[in-house]
C-alpha cells in the first residue's frame, strides 16, 4: 500500500497524452495494442498475469492487469490467452467506433514479444504441444486471416505492456511511462 500511495505522490502532475495523429491533414483513426504475460509467477497457484494496452490514434484508451483464470502449460500459451484477451476488447472497440460512424484503418497492429504465439495467432494446424489450448482462443486465427489483425513481434523491453504484466525495475518503469503519462 505504501508503494500505491508513494506512486501516486510522485505522479500528481502526470496525466493521459490527448493528442490526437495526423496524416496529411486527416485524422487518421488507428489501433494499436502491446500484449504480454508473465508465465507460472504466483507460486500458490503458478497462474500467469495477462496485460495489455490499446491505443487509439497514439492515446492508450484501454488497458488490463488481471491474472488468468487457468494455469498456462507454457509461456507460449500464457502469451497466446494474453493476446487473445486483447483481440476480443479490439473487437469490441472497433464495434463501438463504428456505430459511431467512425472508420479504422485495418489492419490492426498488435505487438507481442513470444513469436510461439504469433505462429498460433497465424496458423490454424496444431501440433501435439498446443491441441490442449482452448478453442475460445482460436479466433485469432480468422482474425489474422481475414487481415483484421496483424500481429507482429516487439522486443521485451521494448513492450509497453511489460509493466501491466510483471515486477519491473524502476529504469524499465520510467522508459515506458513516458508512452501513455505526460509530466
Amino acid at each position: 500500500m505504501l508503494r500505491v500511495i508513494k506512486f501516486v505522490l510522485d505522479a500528481t502532475t502526470m496525466g493521459l497524452k490527448l493528442v490526437p495523429h495526423t496524416v496529411g491533414g486527416q485524422l487518421e483513426w488507428r489501433l494499436v495494442g502491446y500484449s504480454d504475460s508473465d508465465w507460472a509467477n504466483d507460486l500458490d497457484n503458478r497462474k500467469s498475469v495477462m496485460a495489455f494496452i490499446l491505443f487509439l490514434c497514439g492515446i492508450p484508451i484501454m488497458w488490463r492487469s488481471k491474472q488468468a483464470s487457468i494455469v498456462a502449460q507454457s509461456s507460449t500459451e500464457a502469451e497466446y490467452i494474453s493476446l487473445s484477451e486483447l483481440a476480443k476488447e479490439i473487437l469490441f472497440v472497433v464495434q463501438i467506433l463504428t456505430s459511431l460512424g467512425i472508420s479504422v484503418k485495418t489492419p490492426i497492429t498488435v505487438r507481442v514479444d513470444n513469436m510461439g504465439a504469433i505462429f498460433l495467432a497465424e496458423n490454424a494446424n496444431s501440433g501435439s504441444r498446443t491441441r490442449h489450448i482452448e478453442v475460445r482462443h482460436r479466433f485469432l486465427i480468422d482474425l489474422t486471416e481475414s487481415k483484421f489483425l496483424d500481429v507482429i513481434f516487439i522486443e521485451s523491453e521494448k513492450n509497453t505492456s511489460d509493466i501491466l504484466s510483471k515486477n519491473v525495475s524502476g529504469a524499465i518503469y520510467h522508459h515506458h511511462a513516458p508512452s501513455f503519462l505526460v509530466d
